[in-house]
């Protein structure tokens, strides 16, 4: 078995604790593997996430809130974050018209070219297309949305 060999471990108390642990080891490696691919473009894979949802809103403004509720990683400081990508100048702040209390957060022009370059150079489907065919990663989904219920 490949996860008691990963992992080092002898055995499970059952095949239901084997498949949390299974998904935790995974999502450590497609973390790595997600890593690896955005390293090139000098950004995270957290600030990748904010930039794929901005330009998702693109054109209309995002806030914090909104960028907290879609990231993947919910432990993450979404607004230091933002805060690294407005110095980077792919992502540009401004005080919200209506509501001066409020910030806009709009995708600027470079970082929707990074993406488009990023779209071009890289593919994440690669991270487990080599290793898994559209039938068995259709059924994965399928499981993984199974078992969040």
């Amino acid at each position: 078995m490949q996860l008691a060999k990963e992992t080092k471990t002898s055995r499970f108390e059952s095949v239901h604790q084997q498949a949390i642990v299974n998904v935790l080891f995974t999502y450590g490696w497609c973390n790595d593997q997600m890593k690896q691919v955005v390293l090139p473009y000098d950004i995270t894979t957290q600030q990748f996430n904010i930039l794929r949802i901005l330009r998702g809103q693109h054109p209309q403004p995002s806030t914090i809130n909104l960028l907290k509720s879609r990231m993947l990683d919910k432990m993450c400081d979404a607004s230091r974050i933002v805060e690294r990508l407005v110095q980077k100048e792919l992502v540009l702040k401004e005080i919200n018209p209506t509501d001066k209390r409020a910030v806009d957060i709009l995708i600027s022009k470079k970082g929707l070219d990074l993406l488009k370059k990023m779209d071009k150079e890289v593919s994440i489907s690669a991270i487990v297309s080599s290793n898994l065919s559209a039938e068995e990663a259709l059924q994965l989904n399928e499981l993984l949305d199974k078992m969040r219920g």
